[in-house]
């Protein structure tokens, strides 16, 4: 880029501005929050990550330098339409763990087998099998919340709310569950993931992107 086009030293400072101003306003829509499904934090969320896009542009454009962070824009979504009115709904959940403490699940797992009588006592003897115990005693938000009680490390993991015109019918889809997604029927989805871990690295000018903000994504608010 030539020096004619090149934003200003002064406009790259505003972007800057502008990101803060942002992050302060979508922290105070997270701390009014009034609901999962608050529009105010949805809202504050995407100016947030307007503000971020431009000041990232610009600091390029004019140092050849980028930003630390990534925040997921509606760019990178496929367009919704589904019904306006949905009858039915879908939620589809992936959460991905690594074994980290194979002895911890396998203890774990032993204990659940003598407390109930009605388990065997050798599915508990190998990996897949005390995950198999695990996954049929604990409900999975159980074990989101007490992975590492169990001896995992979380990965990353997505939630998707599908628009569905009926509900399907008793085991309609239980044999592929997975398979017929429609991406332009998502309503929203909520992600969790390492890029958007904080560390030392997601600091502008001292102020620090707690991922935990910066997860949820309206596919609605384009």
């Amino acid at each position: 880029m030539s020096d004619a086009v090149q934003p200003t030293a002064a406009e790259v400072r505003a972007a800057a501005e502008a990101v803060k101003t942002a992050l302060d306003r979508h922290l105070a829509a997270v701390e009014r929050r009034s609901g999962e499904d608050d529009p105010a934090v949805y809202e504050a969320f995407n100016e947030l990550a307007a503000a971020a896009e431009v000041y990232d542009e610009l600091l390029y454009d004019r140092y050849d330098e980028v930003t630390p962070f990534e925040i997921p824009g509606a760019d990178d979504t496929a367009p919704y339409t589904g019904p306006e009115e949905p009858n039915a709904l879908s939620v589809l959940i992936r959460r991905d763990y690594s074994v980290v403490e194979p002895q911890r699940l396998l203890a774990q797992a032993q204990r659940v087998e003598a407390a109930d009588e009605t388990l065997g006592t050798e599915a508990s003897g190998t990996v897949h099998g005390a995950l198999g115990v695990l996954f049929g005693e604990f409900e999975p938000d159980e074990i989101a919340s007490r992975h590492k009680e169990f001896g995992l490390e979380e990965g990353d993991s997505t939630l998707w709310v599908t628009a569905a015109d009926e509900p399907a019918e008793p085991g309609e889809w239980l044999e592929t569950p997975f398979e017929q997604v429609d991406v332009e029927r998502v309503v929203c989805r909520f992600d969790v993931s390492a890029v958007f871990d904080d560390d030392d690295d997601d600091l502008v000018d001292g102020v620090d992107l707690e991922d935990e903000d910066l997860e949820p994504l309206d596919l609605d608010q384009r």
